[in-house]
């Protein structure tokens, strides 16, 4: 594969793996500043424990190696984790997710702007084909809202657009093993706002502990090494993905059926996402020598 093909796969299936983010938070009972303070825990042991396992004898030269870059990553990563929370918290769904649709059109303009990276004309069509589609999932959930849960959602967009923007200007490096640190920066802020730390009971331990120790870690290591092959507004992109099937899978296990207009958004996603990556794909293969 090619690197653009290598990127494209990796955060893919980090997007699958993170997929029921949306479906598991939504068992959870405890406070949300509780549920962000397990979450940056849990990430902290989840991410190390991939690190571990990746680079053996030699982990700790994965963390020198990504330098002031890295701890700019890790704080823009937890600024993205607690806006999300903390926007789902005080907000409707929709308007969060509304909100963050907005990540791919930020992340462009970041690249443009500091990177000097242009994207071709297919990909702005694509992120706003894709904006629509989203704003249709979520626009009978639109309402008045909290104007706090809605700048919660807007600095998740900035966090996750600036983090990948950041980590795409140095491709030479893989960025994820400081997702660890991302961890305790989130746990500590967590602390620092609610004063005392809550032991979940069994069931919100072990919602807890699948979706912050074994899913989020695995998804966002692959999804933190696309930009090390795509540009950070092509990883964001890809990332809405998660706003669709975390929106299938909410109606499959909870019941909460889409409406006509979510289901034709949903539709217009994927059929952009594909429709994308098939012009890619033929205009590679016309390019290539006989």
């Amino acid at each position: 594969m090619d690197n653009h093909q290598k990127g494209l796969l990796l955060t893919a299936l980090g997007v699958l793996v993170i997929a029921p983010d949306a479906l598991l938070l939504r068992f959870l009972t405890l406070p949300a500043e509780q549920v962000v303070l397990w979450r940056g825990l849990l990430n902290v042991v989840g991410f190390l424990l991939i690190v571990l396992l990746r680079y053996k004898g030699q982990w700790w030269r994965a963390y020198l190696t990504c330098g002031r870059a890295g701890i700019g990553c890790a704080l823009l990563f937890s600024l993205s984790t607690i806006g999300f929370v903390l926007g789902n918290h005080f907000t409707k769904a929709g308007n969060v997710l509304v909100i963050l649709a907005s990540a791919p059109l930020i992340a462009a303009l970041l690249s443009r702007l500091f990177l000097q990276e242009r994207l071709p004309l297919r990909t702005w069509l694509a992120i706003g084909g894709c904006m629509v589609g989203i704003s249709l999932i979520v626009l009978d959930d639109l309402g008045s809202g909290s104007w706090l849960g809605s700048a919660f959602a807007l600095l998740a967009a900035f966090g996750l657009a600036g983090n990948l923007t950041l980590a795409r200007s140095q491709p030479h490096i893989d960025m994820s093993p400081m997702l660890a640190l991302s961890g305790i920066i989130t746990a500590g802020l967590a602390l620092s706002w609610s004063g005392t730390m809550v032991l979940p009971d069994a069931a919100n331990l072990g919602w807890l502990v699948l979706l912050c120790l074994v899913l989020l870690p695995i998804g966002f290591t692959l999804i933190q090494q696309g930009p090390q092959y795509l540009p950070s507004a092509e990883v964001s992109l890809l990332l809405l993905l998660e706003t669709v099937f975390g929106t299938l899978l909410v109606w499959l296990f909870l019941g909460e059926h889409p409406s006509q207009l979510a289901l034709v958004g949903g539709t217009i996603v994927i059929l952009v996402m594909l429709l994308k990556n098939g012009i890619e794909h033929v205009t590679k293969t016309s390019n290539q020598p006989a």
